[in-house]
């Protein structure tokens, strides 16, 4: 397909229509895989080097249209088959290899039950949509304990999508019309990216693929040195300052503009950086699943996977990459490259849909007992279930009864969180309900109230609301502590006003309904999202509870808290599925799964100085180990909250410790 610009003859198309080659954008390519590599790595001081896709974006943008503008300059035409074929034979034999690699990889050395996302993951690298499935699931880029081997993927997924709208929006909008719409369109994307907290969404980062496409229309002849060793320095300072808390690019997109408008830099110019640059998109592609897949920890194991990744880039791009780039079949045909491109997307894509259908089995064996019924019959359950703590910790097979599966405990979703009660991160409070249940008619009202280290107890509260006829109120709200303290929100950097909002919204509501019982429960993992870090911790965490639990204390006439459960030291489905004959071998030592014991002890003696009785869950939950699974009964859905089914076993051990309703 040829589209011709209105009041242009029709000229052939050149036989290449590439920008004049520039050493130091290829060097500038190398800076940027670099510092991308030297973070994932772990070297210390460039925590920043995240900040090396912003680079690649800039001078994408900025080749791209100089590409497309010198092709419409020499022939007063796009031929969008040949521009798309060239793309596709360009980066995706590379690409394919990478994803059918690395979902083979994640076959042999990845935790079963993580295949079937991670084969989800390849189909979305496979068909450039990473950005968008890591958006739509909120992933946290800095924060997620078990990041996927295809996340890397999602930068590129941005360049193509790019890539696939701007040739048309410059053909459409042509001469100034063009560099006015670009302009627009890179103001908006900037206030969009200011906005919004999305680390991975293609409106967010559109402006800086404009802001290398307005430099292609700066008719700058000059070589300035001073420009571009100043670039250069802001790129790298930019590295060496932003972390997970400073993640706005700007420093780097700046400075990268001003490397490409300086026209020249020595230093990356010379040869070893050239040829880096050359070598930087399959290094990108290989290192990210190397680190992830094979590489233990350590600076000297995960350099030398780097340096492993390396190898394997220089070799797919003179075994693979150029020799097909350069075959004639393509450039004399391009249509054949499309087509190319195409079946190797389809490819890929079907090979992943296969391994989301069929993921790898997690061996299990025999079958335990029923950990819920032999504790509510006992005439003694915290003996029984003490016994059942003991036999998990030297527990070799993982059951085949177990309950809930370990993917079911993934999808687990209690009622308050699907009716509003639990309220997300970014989510108003707007339940669509009462948020009542139990005995939704009986004057006997008891609420939960916390953070989701207390809704995790809802079904222990649920199934005691039911047996003796309360009416359980559920508010619950994530990341945010029922103490009053003023966070932030690291996903978005920002102050958790939301958090404040609801907090005083729920204590209002209930104040008026005058409960016979209040259990309030918070997790302890509060520390370094404290809003003001100069004040003093341990003072902030105290006074929080002392005038939350006043306010309970006004509102109901009986207050109970309960303490923190465990932090993991690994996550329960990976450990389990790769040890599942020697599953004991999961269990923690009861001592490095309760952190911060200071502020449990302040959390602790605050409710007893406020004359409120305090449940301590841990003796349910651990002996001298912490066993993952307990009869046949999982214990925890992720690190650390519990399942729906491990809660209603405790629920017999909870009821002593509460007041009469």
């Amino acid at each position: 397909m040829t589209v011709t610009l209105p009041g242009r003859r029709n000229r052939p198309a050149p036989a290449a229509a590439h920008p004049a080659y520039r050493g130091d954008i290829e060097g500038l390519r190398a800076v940027a895989v670099l510092l991308v590599v030297l973070a994932h790595v772990g070297v210390p001081g460039v925590a920043g080097g995240f900040l090396g896709v912003d680079v690649f974006f800039v001078v994408s943008g900025f080749l791209i249209t100089t590409l497309l503008r010198r092709e419409i300059a020499s022939t007063g035409r796009v031929d969008l088959v040949r521009f798309y074929a060239r793309r596709a034979v360009r980066l995706l034999p590379v690409a394919t290899l990478v994803i059918l690699v690395s979902l083979a990889g994640a076959w042999l050395w990845a935790p079963p039950t993580r295949f079937a996302s991670f084969a989800h993951d390849a189909l979305a690298a496979a068909t450039y949509t990473m950005n968008l499935r890591l958006a739509g699931a909120e992933t946290d880029y800095f924060g997620d304990p078990a990041p996927s081997p295809f996340q890397h993927f999602w930068s590129l997924a941005v360049e193509e999508q790019f890539y696939l709208a701007w040739p048309l929006i410059l053909l459409l909008a042509r001469g100034r019309w063009a560099l006015g719409v670009l302009t627009a369109g890179t103001v908006a994307s900037f206030a969009w990216s200011i906005q919004e907290t999305g680390y991975f969404g293609t409106e967010g980062r559109a402006w800086e693929l404009g802001a290398g496409a307005i430099l292609s229309y700066l008719a700058i002849r000059r070589e300035l040195p001073w420009l571009g060793w100043t670039g250069l320095a802001a790129v790298l300072l930019g590295a060496v300052t932003a972390d997970e808390g400073h993640t706005f690019p700007g420093l780097a997109v700046a400075g990268t503009a001003a490397v490409i408008a300086a026209n020249g830099n020595r230093l990356l110019e010379t040869a070893p950086m050239r040829w880096l640059g050359r070598m930087s998109y399959g290094w990108y592609l290989w290192h990210w699943p190397l680190l992830l897949l094979i590489a233990p920890a350590g600076l000297a194991a995960r350099t030398a996977a780097a340096t492993v990744a390396l190898g394997l880039a220089v070799a797919s791009h003179h075994l693979l990459e150029n020799p097909v780039r350069h075959h004639r079949l393509w450039t004399v045909r391009p249509r054949h490259g499309l087509f190319l491109g195409l079946g190797l997307s389809a490819a890929a894509a079907a090979i992943a849909g296969a391994g989301m259908i069929h993921p790898p089995a997690v061996p299990a064996k025999g079958t335990a007992a029923d950990a819920r019924r032999a504790v509510a019959a006992a005439g003694n359950p915290a003996i029984t279930l003490n016994r059942l703590l003991l036999a998990g910790q030297t527990a070799t097979d993982l059951p085949r009864n177990l309950n809930p599966t370990l993917a079911g405990a993934a999808r687990q979703r209690l009622a308050p969180q699907l009716d509003g009660c639990h309220v997300g991160l970014s989510g108003p409070f707007r339940p669509k309900s009462d948020c009542a249940y139990g005995d939704r008619a009986s004057n006997r009202v008891v609420v939960l109230f916390g953070d989701s280290h207390a809704l995790q107890w809802f079904p222990t509260m649920e199934a005691l609301a039911r047996r003796h006829g309360w009416r359980l109120y559920n508010f619950t709200r994530s990341s945010c502590s029922p103490a009053e303290i003023a966070l932030d929100e690291r996903r978005a950097q920002a102050r958790y006003l939301e958090c404040d909002d609801w907090r005083r919204e729920v204590l209002t509501r209930i104040a008026r309904l005058r409960p016979g019982l209040v259990v309030v429960s918070s997790s302890v993992n509060y520390r370094q999202v404290l809003a003001d870090p100069s004040a003093a911790p341990d003072a902030v965490w105290q006074t929080g509870w002392v005038r939350t639990l006043a306010a309970l204390k006004r509102a109901s006439r009986n207050v109970t808290m309960l303490v923190d459960t465990p932090f993991l030291t690994v996550v329960p489905a990976d450990c389990l599925s790769t040890r599942s004959t020697l599953v004991s071998s999961c269990a923690a030592p009861r001592r490095d799964v309760l952190p911060e014991p200071r502020w449990r002890e302040i959390q602790r003696a605050t409710a007893v100085a406020a004359r409120i009785p305090v449940v301590d869950p841990v003796p349910w939950l651990c002996a001298a180990k912490c066993p993952l699974v307990v009869g046949d009964t999982l214990v925890y859905r992720d690190s650390n909250h519990l399942t729906e089914a491990y809660a209603k076993v405790v629920a017999p051990l909870m009821e002593p410790h509460l007041p009469r309703v």
